[in-house]
């Protein structure tokens, strides 16, 4: 038996010939499909928002905290151990990475000092959950309860007194520099200036990402690719995902399954540690109790969209940070001009279910939900505010009601293990 035999799931049925493999050229052709339904979208509500480059760079700043918090689950859970204590370990991320900036006046130090807190916090975890084999979600919620209280008591002791510091804020910390592609900026802007259908919009999803992005940003989003190169493409990689599929096995050919759990555990803390020094450093620039706002829990369930895959989370986290980014911006008119694109979509999946998979029920309700919600696009001016500040969480729950029938966890995630069980 091999290492590679470790992981290897149950036979599985055939797959259906009639749905399509999804590789790159599909993932490309469905991002061009959204960027044409949204620019569609923008020409006919003229909600010139929802597609500019202050609102694709917005996005992006949103979306890296909840997508290093995402990543964080994923080290955890592909070893076995469920993570919901992502929110604490951010929150210690949010203290420390403010308390290393100020202590050692360079945001970078508040860059590895934020990791380092998280990674405590991810210690702690495995200790809990690893050695003492305390149930997984009770540990999570505790270390969320933990790391609430434990920077509040060091606010009080370190920021109480410090110019511009208090018992639930910090100082201004130091700032990371912004880097922008030279010679692009003007010539994208005034190109998204002219409105033309799909041109404007496109140059205005270039100008925010080429344009002011934090060198912060530009190490979260290479993080991505790093730990999908670790995870599927090196030796440590796959005994690490083998403890979570299949421990025991993965113990009968001489891995070292506490070692790997650990070292994922802790990688998980210091990445959503990471998620908090980013929200204090450079969504912020100082550190408030409570700016972490759920990110965490956020960042897990782009974990679960993304099907527990680096790519998949990191669709999610953009997802998540767009509709927040549309919320912060324009509010109830570019959530208002997103109907329109949610009834569009929801038409295309219609027609699909369809013709190309033959289910006629599924394109019905698909069908049915689309109506309706052109119903309200059409029925309104504007959504309320009271329900677009509420859009980042409603969008985390309809994607994972839409996405839960084709996830599949790790075989052992969240299953307690003991040296020699299997004996």
């Amino acid at each position: 038996m091999t290492v590679s035999e470790v992981t290897a799931a149950p036979p599985a049925a055939p797959p259906d010939p009639r749905r399509p493999r999804l590789d790159r050229r599909m993932i490309l052709l469905a991002g061009l499909g959204l960027l044409v339904l949204v620019a569609l979208a923008r020409a006919l509500t003229g909600a010139t928002d929802i597609t500019s480059g202050g609102t694709i760079g917005a996005a992006i700043g949103l979306a890296v905290p909840i997508g290093l918090a995402a990543l964080g689950g994923l080290w955890s859970e592909r070893s076995g151990v469920v993570n919901i204590g992502l929110e604490g370990m951010m929150i210690l991320g949010t203290w420390f990475g403010a308390w290393g900036g100020l202590a050692f006046g360079s945001p970078w130090a508040g860059v590895v000092a934020g990791a380092i807190g998280g990674a405590l916090g991810g210690l702690l975890h495995a200790v809990a959950t690893v050695s003492f084999g305390v149930d997984h979600i009770i540990s999570g919620v505790a270390l969320n309860i933990l790391g609430l209280g434990v920077t509040q008591y060091l606010s009080k002791l370190v920021f109480v007194g410090m110019k511009g510091g208090g018992e639930t804020q910090s100082p201004r910390i130091p700032a990371i520099s912004t880097v922008s592609l030279p010679f692009v900026g003007g010539p994208l802007e005034d190109l998204e200036r002219t409105r033309w259908f799909l041109l404007a919009d496109l140059a205005g999803l270039l100008r925010g990402l080429t344009q002011n992005v934090s060198l912060f940003t530009i190490v979260a989003v290479l993080l991505v690719p790093l730990s999908y190169y670790v995870l599927w493409r090196t030796a440590f990689g796959l005994r690490l995902r083998a403890c979570g599929e299949r421990p025991v096995a993965a113990e009968s050919l001489g891995v070292n399954v506490y070692f790997h759990k650990y070292v994922a555990v802790v990688v998980s803390g210091a990445l959503a540690g990471l998620g908090g020094a980013f929200l204090a450093i450079v969504a912020a620039g100082i550190y408030r109790e409570g700016q972490t706002g759920g990110r965490g829990f956020i960042g897990l369930a782009a974990m679960i969209f993304g099907n527990w895959r680096p790519g998949g989370l990191a669709g999610g986290a953009l997802l998540f940070g767009y509709t927040d980014a549309l919320q912060l911006r324009q509010g109830g008119t570019s959530v208002h001009a997103l109907l329109l694109v949610v009834a569009l979509l929801l038409a295309a999946v219609g027609v699909y279910q369809l013709v190309r998979l033959g289910r006629s029920r599924a394109a019905l309700i698909s069908g049915i939900f689309a109506m309706l919600v052109f119903a309200v696009f059409a029925l309104t001016d504007t959504v309320p505010e009271q329900f677009t500040s509420f859009t980042p969480h409603l969008t985390t729950l309809l994607v994972l009601s839409v996405a839960s029938q084709r996830l599949r966890m790790p075989a052992a995630d969240g299953l307690p293990y003991r040296r020699g069980q299997g004996k």
